[in-house]
């Protein structure tokens, strides 16, 4: 009564805690339907076949297979701003199911759920990381081990908003490493790298090939949104 649920996105009432109401529910770009199998990002159409798009057929993606819960646009935008820099934690339960169920296909019963990590002094500044409270919710979610400081930011990289895909993945290169302590979280095991917002891949595909250097079998990958080129 003294705090009735509310809506993540508009905060009018709801009828459960964490939930959406009809109208932003409506309005928020969940991705459903036939997806490509390596970055997540809709497709046209039907196929009975694991479909790439454009992009993951002339970029070679160190993952196996990938998936995200929503489009970077409208209410998804909205959300992921909101735990990236607003201090929503509030949205990480919701948001973690959400990806929990797009990523379950993928699932395996010996998979570490990784998060991309964040430099340390982005990490004072920020005070948290979402990927890795996003990763911890999601092993609550599917049962899975995580490993939240599995890998380590080596360079306080410039943020890469506005960045070509060429610069983003020219700035990642080498930015990233295993955790000298936690390389046996990681060795013969399959990955499951979360991530907040996916644009080129090129963090992600960073973090998968150090997760491989490391000994992991195969890595797969999961984020919150997925930033589609019709956004």
């Amino acid at each position: 009564m003294i705090y009735p649920p509310r809506c993540l996105v508009c905060g009018g009432l709801v009828e459960s805690d964490f939930g959406l109401c009809g109208t932003c529910w409506r309005d928020t770009p969940f991705i459903t339907g036939l997806v490509c199998d390596l970055c997540g990002v809709p497709l046209p159409g039907t196929s009975d076949l694991a479909e790439h798009c454009d992009e993951c057929l002339k970029t070679v993606r160190p993952w196996v297979r990938g998936r995200a819960a929503l489009c970077y646009r409208d209410n998804g935008r909205k959300l992921v701003l909101g735990l990236k820099h607003g201090d929503r934690h509030d949205i990480v339960p919701t948001a973690s199911l959400w990806m929990a169920r797009v990523a379950r296909p993928m699932l395996t019963q010996d998979m570490v759920i990784v998060p991309v990590p964040l430099h340390f002094y982005r990490l004072l500044q920020r005070r948290f990381n979402q990927s890795a409270v996003l990763a911890q919710a999601m092993a609550r979610q599917t049962g899975l081990s995580c490993c939240p400081d599995a890998l380590i930011r080596t360079t306080h990289t410039a943020s890469l908003d506005g960045k070509s895909r060429e610069d983003r993945f020219a700035t990642l290169s080498g930015a990233l490493a295993a955790h000298p302590k936690r390389a046996q979280h990681l060795a013969g095991k399959a990955v499951l790298l979360v991530d907040d917002v996916m644009t080129s891949g090129a963090t992600l595909s960073t973090a998968a090939e150090v997760c491989l250097a490391a000994g992991a079998r195969e890595v797969c990958v999961t984020v919150l949104a997925r930033v589609a080129k019709d956004a």
